[in-house]
């Protein structure tokens, strides 16, 4: 039964990769029941001696059947077995995880249908790795399925797999093959545990060649893994994003036909976050003003937060086919200005697939593959990347006024399905409050203007980078209860209102305007925002900004003037803008806006200028792995040292006022004991070889033969021999000299019958040092076999 807990084992260890994947852990949890329900299935069928070809099916009918009590009890017979109407929910929930996969980004909230899907394709894995391994004895191939399990989160995530995560998965591969040797080897008889250390035990031929075989593969197991995870962290790979996220790797991202969706809210949050300012992209317009570059465009509230649907590009849509789909929901009434805009993206900007724009794009010149998406004109690509690029925008800009957005058709009905959508469970209080700050009787647009004042003017909000999370009450608290925030919870929270009033809405990520610097617009990572975006037949969809601006807020942010409510007139009854809602900015000299944020961030940081990272340079990059190489190296030699320190203060606190050392103290022995091992080790580091049934005395008499040593080095080393037996054998040790010159003295007589590598072998790589660290990794690898010896059946009871 050895074969199927490893199996088990090795599955649930490769498991772990997929944590960053979902929220929480119940989706573990879940998954490792069902992997012991795999697990516990191949252990009777491999007791019982089930046919191999009908334990599969065993295992699959189990898996339905663990699937139906936690995910369909309520519509089973007794909570277990399956019925009609169990079969049938637990179709449709394992159909909505499917659905959902491509439209939420990871990590995915706790939600049941995709728990679902991963549990049943988890248990689908445990049952291949169980057939594989236990059934066709064929333990090598398991790497296939656990491969396959362990890509997903590198094929989905932008962000490279942990190495902890790694080692864990590895692990659990390796002791998957150990188990299936140590099978193999049992069929040649019964496996005998030797203690690999002592040099006085003798075992049997076979025996002794069984536990090399397993000890040699124990050993390759292990070393390729911390090969694994410490050749990337000193090597440049040819590619970016390195396996496990570190190392001196850069360049283009990886290619391909499919395009992993990040998570926009947590890539906004952590730039919003970061201490150190650093200029992300730059940009010229034509006309000099500054435009807000989105990059993401999330059409989907689960209740909790914002996601997108993946967005889909044509070929025949690529930037260098021409223009772009026209935008959605413009119909030609409203005059419309283009304008173009220059970006370059820094080489300091990781894996990005998404191109910043300026909203609506018409027409992009950028070199490489890329496609927009036809609903949103989300321009990205599956094989290029952003870092280090240039490109020019040509957007075709509406000038709508308040008249044109007062008459704006109504919402068309593809429009309204997918952008008025909200959860069934929508707190009452969010509704109430929608309709309670705005006039009941107001077109869409009035309502939007008045949505837009009650964040920024109206309603008491206030701007701070503490608020975090997106649970269950994430939206409550923030509009009911403590209107404390950034654009994250200024935009979702905007839009969720504008759903609830009848008005389609999206959240849009990217970048504000920025900062001009030389006659450049420079955006930084603090202009990292989120504002809502809202449609108007004939219009199309438009920006506003709920987010405080100035001194109050995000210093760079901007008002768009079609947004500002029109409550006073001049003589002639011309409309002109309130004071109310525009931004207050304060320049300081370079361009850069000091607001509120980077107020906080002083604060929280000591005070003083943000500095900018620059990076690590080339050559402080391999500096700084070499040094690392270095350090690793040196860990025997600092080993050595400690434990010589440790001995001499050992044998060096025990003498008494004459010198002496004092029997009745009770410290003797142990100072004796740590005279010999340092002796030993010297011995061992400078290559010299010492009998294990050589006494003392025995030792000194061919030391000093052997090597020549003069009287004075002969003398110490008589006594250190006599102070040994003397512990060795004598009642009482006697009176015994201080060891320390003494040992001294041998050790420099020794280095001197040594040439200058042998001692400088001894200083940095100390023989004695790595014999010890091989006897502990021979003792942790005693431990496995302990534990493979491990016997789930008591003994058999005797009959009669």
């Amino acid at each position: 039964m050895r074969l199927p807990i490893a199996a088990g084992v090795a599955t649930a260890a490769v498991t772990v990769v997929l944590h960053p994947l979902f929220q929480g852990g119940a989706w573990f949890w879940t998954s490792l029941g069902v992997i012991l329900v795999v697990t516990g299935v191949g252990m009777a069928a491999s007791r019982h001696t089930l046919p191999n070809w009908l334990v599969p099916l065993v295992q699959l009918a189990a898996v339905w059947v663990y699937l139906t009590a936690v995910f369909a009890a309520g519509k089973a017979w007794a909570g277990v077995v399956p019925t009609r109407a169990s079969v049938v929910h637990l179709a449709k929930l394992l159909a909505s995880g499917f659905a959902d996969i491509p439209r939420i980004a990871a990590p995915v909230p706790a939600d049941t249908g995709i728990t679902a899907l991963a549990c049943g394709g988890i248990g689908l894995i445990a049952i291949t790795v169980d057939l594989l391994a236990s059934r066709m004895r064929r333990a090598a191939l398991t790497g296939l399925p656990l491969l396959a399990l362990f890509t997903v989160p590198v094929a989905v995530l932008a962000e490279p797999v942990g190495w902890l995560a790694f080692i864990v998965a590895a692990l659990g591969y390796l002791g998957l093959l150990v188990a299936d040797g140590r099978e193999r080897l049992g069929h040649w008889g019964r496996a005998v545990l030797v203690r690999r250390t002592s040099p006085s035990f003798t075992t049997p031929a076979g025996a002794s060649d069984a536990g090399s075989l397993r000890l040699s593969g124990k050993r390759i197991g292990l070393t390729a893994i911390v090969l694994a995870v410490a050749l990337p962290a000193l090597l440049p790979p040819l590619e970016a994003n390195p396996l496990f996220g570190f190392g001196p790797g850069g360049g283009k991202g990886r290619g391909g036909n499919s395009i992993s969706i990040p998570n926009p809210i947590v890539h906004l949050r952590g730039e919003l976050s970061l201490p150190s300012n650093t200029t992300l992209l730059t940009y010229a317009t034509d006309d000099g003003a500054p435009r807000y570059l989105r990059t993401y465009s999330l059409d989907v509230f689960d209740g909790r937060q914002w996601t997108m649907t993946g967005p889909n590009g044509r070929p025949e849509d690529r930037t260098s086919a021409g223009p772009l789909p026209p935008p959605p929901g413009q119909n030609g009434t409203v005059p419309v200005a283009q304008a173009t805009t220059r970006v370059t993206v820094s080489d300091e900007v990781g894996n990005l697939k998404f191109l910043p724009l300026p909203y609506p794009p018409a027409r992009v010149d950028v070199e490489g593959d890329w496609r927009p998406d036809r609903d949103t004109l989300m321009v990205f690509s599956t094989s290029d990347t952003a870092r280090g690029l240039t490109y020019t925008v040509v957007s075709a800009e509406p000038r709508p006024t308040a008249e044109t957005l007062k008459s704006s058709g109504p919402v068309p009905p593809q429009i309204g399905e997918r952008y008025l959508r909200l959860p069934t469970d929508l707190p009452r209080e969010v509704r109430e409050l929608a309709l309670r700050v705005t006039d009941r009787g107001a077109g869409h647009y009035e309502q939007a203007v008045q949505l837009q004042e009650f964040f920024t003017a109206k309603g008491g909000f206030t701007y701070s980078l503490s608020a975090q999370g997106h649970d269950d009450q994430a939206l409550t608290d923030f509009l009911i209860r403590n209107r404390a925030g950034y654009c994250e919870q200024f935009a979702a929270s905007m839009a969720v209102m504008a759903r609830v009033l009848g008005i389609p809405a999206r959240v849009a990520i990217g970048y504000t305007g920025g900062s001009r610097v030389d006659g450049r617009w420079q955006v930084r990572t603090h202009d990292s925002h989120a504002w809502p975006e809202l449609y108007f037949e004939g219009t199309g969809w438009l920006r506003f900004e709920p987010t405080p601006a100035g001194n109050a807020g995000q210093g760079s942010a901007t008002v768009p003037p079609y947004s500002r409510p029109q409550t006073v007139r001049t003589g002639d009854g011309e409309p002109i803008p309130a004071q109310s809602a525009r931004p207050e900015k304060t320049d300081l000299p370079g361009g850069a806006a000091r607001n509120r944020r980077d107020l906080m961030l002083d604060r929280e940081y000591g005070g003083g200028p943000i500095t900018v990272d620059e990076g690590m340079p080339v050559a402080a990059g391999i500096g700084a792995g070499v040094a690392a190489v270095l350090l690793v190296a040196l860990i025997p030699a600092m080993l050595r040292r400690q434990v010589l320190a440790r001995r001499r203060r050992a044998y060096s606190r025990v003498a008494g006022p004459g010198g002496a050392v004092e029997a009745a103290s009770g410290r003797w022995e142990p100072a004796m004991t740590a005279a010999w091992a340092e002796l030993d080790d010297a011995l061992c580091d400078y290559g010299m070889s010492r009998q294990p049934s050589e006494s003392p005395r025995a030792l000194a008499g061919r030391l000093t033969e052997q090597y020549g040593f003069d009287a004075e080095t002969s003398a110490s080393m008589s006594r250190i021999a006599t102070a040994v037996e003397r512990m060795l054998f004598a009642r009482t040790p006697g009176e015994v000299g201080p060891l320390r010159e003494d040992l001294r003295r041998v050790r420099r007589a020794l280095a001197g019958t040594v040439s200058r590598g042998r001692r400088i072998r001894a200083v940095l790589l100390p023989p004695s040092t790595l014999r010890r660290m091989r006897a502990l990794g021979g003792r942790v690898l005693d431990g496995f076999d302990r534990l493979e010896n491990l016997r789930l059946r008591g003994p058999a009871r005797r009959s009669g």
